[in-house]
């Protein structure tokens, strides 16, 4: 009888996940506009899991501009713009064959309406570039990881505006030609289904610009979703090797009771979920998301050649971030801003994360039995204070023990005859918070010496999770 392998494959990506504005930091160097995440203000004062920066006005990004650099932590990163070569070598110490990171938008269009690209800003993702394979690992490029210049906001009205189409679309043309032969993985936008938690550093929407904000975003993602398809397929006539994938935040829920009307709910916010999946995939709108719309009352303009492009750009594998799961059904679908409530039978993290490793096999299954496209994982991770003991050791046996069960329920999906390509836990060296800004939120096999406020000597030192991913690698996740 045929069975489903029961261990990871041969060529399995082991990797690390990373996004530039996180780290880089040199904000006005090389050439640089201001991008989105320059404005992301820390929020020390708040609760950590209601540190969000979620819809702002045009008020908000002038006054930011403004403001001292202290309070905006993802202007310094941890400085990789300049230690990039030293990083990089630590990482390929861990044994990762591959490493997934961004492209700076605003390096490349300082403005990202130029005719013209930034060559300062492509020099030094050539040499970045270059620096990872000689390390002996694949790079994974994402084109999009809230990076986007911030004139769009300002002169346009971001991906609300039709625009941006052709602004994105030219942007990543440049980076196929620029790095064919060099990146074969290609993931167009980060967490595109992210339109609530980062709906301004998704997509751009200052919230005065627009008289329906809602309306707005599912606009803004359609057009996005449009230029992705366009690039999708110059990315292909460009390099037939070339593989393009969408990427999903998992943010699919359970029932929140038995309740047929909670079950019910709960598939359709799961239906929204996957929407996006839904149209990159399989080339079209499906029919659950025509009538939210209706319901809603928004009225999503479709544009003379939008259904074709989204046909003839489809991509070639779907890779999603998992973290934790929630709650869904009819009161929190119909009446919460994120249509989601916490699982109180799960442990959290600092941070009110649930801590779901069977959520991942469930979720793996879901998106398999769906796409039926290769997987991979290219974000996991805990994020947890760490510390540093009095002989300069750092034990996370925390971060481990998270690591270890859920790629132990990653291998179970393997079993279960899901196609599994990589897995990329997230922030292998410590970096800037995406959602709350703060550098204590740490994620990193490697400590970097920085605190929320920017103090530290910037040293890098290795913890015992750097250790354990280094057997996990060698033995493609037979020791765990």
């Amino acid at each position: 009888m045929k069975k489903n392998p029961n261990t990871f494959p041969e060529g399995f990506l082991w990797g690390g996940a990373l996004a530039a504005n996180q780290m880089e930091g040199a904000w006005k160097e090389g050439g640089k506009g201001w991008c989105i995440a320059d404005i992301n203000r820390a929020q020390y004062d708040l609760p950590p899991d209601e540190r969000y920066n979620m819809e702002i006005d045009t008020a908000y990004v002038k006054k930011a501009m403004e403001e001292d650099d202290l309070l905006y932590p993802k202007r310094r990163g941890i400085d990789f713009y300049h230690t990039y070569k030293e990083d990089l070598k630590l990482l390929a110490g861990t044994g990762m064959n591959s490493l997934r990171t961004s492209v700076n938008w605003a390096r490349i269009f300082p403005m990202g309406d130029e005719e013209e690209p930034n060559e300062e800003g492509l020099r030094f993702y050539d040499a970045l570039i270059d620096e990872i394979i000689a390390n002996g690992m694949e790079p994974m490029i994402t084109i999009s990881h809230y990076e986007m210049p911030l004139n769009l906001t300002l002169k346009y009205s971001g991906w609300y505006s039709r625009e941006l189409v052709d602004f994105f679309a030219r942007y990543c043309e440049v980076l196929f030609r620029r790095y064919k032969g060099k990146v074969r993985k290609w993931i167009i936008v980060n967490q595109i289904n992210l339109i609530v938690h980062e709906s301004f550093n998704h997509l751009g929407i200052a919230a005065d610009k627009v008289e329906n904000l809602k309306e707005a975003k599912y606009q803004g993602v359609h057009n996005e979703m449009v230029s992705c398809a366009i690039a999708t397929k110059k990315a292909h006539e460009i390099d037939p090797d070339n593989e393009i994938g969408m990427m999903f935040c998992s943010n699919l829920t359970y029932p929140c009771s038995a309740r047929p009307e909670d079950v019910f709910w709960n598939y359709r916010h799961n239906q929204m979920e996957m929407l996006y999946g839904d149209v990159m995939v399989r080339g079209e709108y499906p029919g659950y998301a025509l009538r939210f719309f209706e319901d809603n009352g928004l009225d999503i303009r479709f544009y003379e050649g939008d259904e074709e492009a989204l046909k003839e750009g489809t991509v070639d594998f779907v890779s999603l971030s998992y973290y934790y799961t929630r709650l869904s059904g009819e009161e929190p679908f119909l009446h919460t801003e994120i249509g989601q409530v916490p699982n109180p039978s799960l442990k959290a993290s600092d941070w009110g994360w649930a801590i779901d490793p069977v959520g991942l096999r469930y979720t793996l299954n879901v998106y398999w039995d769906r796409y039926h496209k290769p997987m991979y994982i290219t974000e996991n991770g805990l994020g947890a204070y760490d510390q540093i003991e009095e002989d300069g050791s750092i034990h996370d046996p925390y971060r481990i023990a998270y690591l270890r069960a859920h790629i132990e329920q990653m291998k179970e999906a393997v079993h279960d005859g899901v196609d599994m390509r990589g897995y990329y836990p997230w922030g292998p060296i410590d970096i800037v918070s995406c959602s709350s800004s703060e550098m204590e939120k740490r994620y990193g096999f490697i400590y970097v010496d920085y605190d929320n406020y920017g103090k530290g000597t910037g040293k890098r030192a290795l913890k015992d999770s750097y250790y354990w991913y280094q057997k996990v690698t060698a033995s493609n996740g037979e020791e765990l």
